[in-house]
């Protein structure tokens, strides 16, 4: 594994002193004459390396800095009201302040154009005293780079990547979705479809092992369950989406079961497409997932705010603990939602 850059590695990257950089980088250069085109060489050039300071020599110098990071790989923070990700971000602000840390947001784009996924956005969290990260993949080299130099982090979201090295707090989208087919089954339903996003995230797998696992144990034929869409595809297609649910019913079908995504567009097409039908007289509906502003849905919802408050519960443990065991892990259940879109199969 490669050191972390020093500040001698940026005065020679920058061609000035290491008595420059240090002035420089701690915003200590009152009374000095220095140009501005030195003073950005060098920021560019301890950006360009991954440069910040050690926390681990803060610590020493004068304790934790009592503030941790929060990392997503989109462009912006996803702050709106009725999104995916408001109620994760709700959880992890009101547990932070309960124990009394600070947050500092990363949207991961570092300034310099860098890609959220960049080792060298990533490696800027290492200002905090550990981070939270979300995102549907993991950019396995700066993760392992973070882990390998013992910064402290925690995943929102079940990961397996690294060789289940990464600590996480993620949801049992096992269980709850092989529940939801078991409530299917329990009504009567044989010939069940599975619409779900062409992403092969984790959080979408474990969803379909569930769907398919339940369906089995039931005996249901299972070769043609599921269904794999692209979000921004499905999302447009509305008259074929229709198409689709009409021909299933066609062929037997008496229920279909869609993931919910962070996007909402499996969901929102499906619900469109079946507008005109009878449910759950004629069809039965039910989505992994809780889509907002539709109580009436059958399906689970997915307890996010309680992922990010234990998100933060973990990585503060992980921050004042000197354990160098196996990464703690853990996944927390669904919340079943009855609802009124699963009825009993027609005759």
């Amino acid at each position: 594994m490669a050191r972390a850059p020093r500040q001698a590695d940026i005065a020679a990257a920058a061609g000035v002193s290491q008595t420059t950089v240090s002035l420089i980088l701690s915003g200590n250069t009152d009374g000095m004459r220095l140009a501005e085109s030195t003073r950005l060489r060098v920021l560019k050039a301890a950006e360009t390396l991954g440069y910040v300071p050690d926390p681990v020599a803060t610590r020493l110098a004068s304790s934790r800095n009592h503030m941790i990071g929060v990392y997503t790989f989109a462009s912006a923070f996803p702050t709106a009201v009725d999104g995916f990700y408001y109620p994760i971000l709700a959880g992890i602000e009101e547990e932070a302040a309960a124990l009394g840390q600070d947050l500092i947001l990363f949207t991961g784009t570092g300034g310099l154009g860098a890609r959220a996924d960049d080792k060298t956005a990533i490696r800027r969290t290492r200002v905090a005293d550990g981070c939270l990260f979300f995102g549907r993949h993991v950019p396995e080299e700066p993760i392992d780079w973070l882990l390998g130099g013992g910064f402290p982090l925690v995943y929102i979201g079940r990961r397996d990547e690294l060789a289940g090295r990464i600590p996480y707090v993620g949801v049992d989208y096992v269980a709850a979705s092989a529940a939801v087919v078991n409530r299917l089954v329990e009504a009567g339903h044989r010939e069940i479809r599975y619409l779900r996003s062409l992403d092969d995230a984790l959080s979408s797998t474990d969803r379909e092992r569930g769907v398919l696992t339940a369906a089995a144990s039931a005996g249901l034929p299972v070769r043609r369950i599921v269904v794999r869409a692209a979000d921004a595809e499905v999302g447009a297609l509305g008259s074929e989406v229709r198409e689709l649910v009409e021909r299933w019913r066609g062929e037997g079908v008496t229920a279909v079961v869609v993931e919910e995504t962070d996007t909402g567009l499996l969901s929102a097409a499906l619900l469109d497409a079946v507008h005109d039908i009878r449910v759950p007289a004629e069809l039965s509906l039910a989505v992994l997932g809780q889509p907002a502003g539709h109580p009436e849905l059958s399906g689970f919802e997915v307890p996010r705010r309680e992922l990010g408050r234990q998100a933060v519960r973990l990585l503060v443990d992980q921050i004042t603990s000197s354990s160098t065991g196996d990464p703690e892990q853990m996944l927390l259940d669904c919340i079943p939602i009855t609802g009124s879109t699963i009825g009993q199969a027609p005759c």
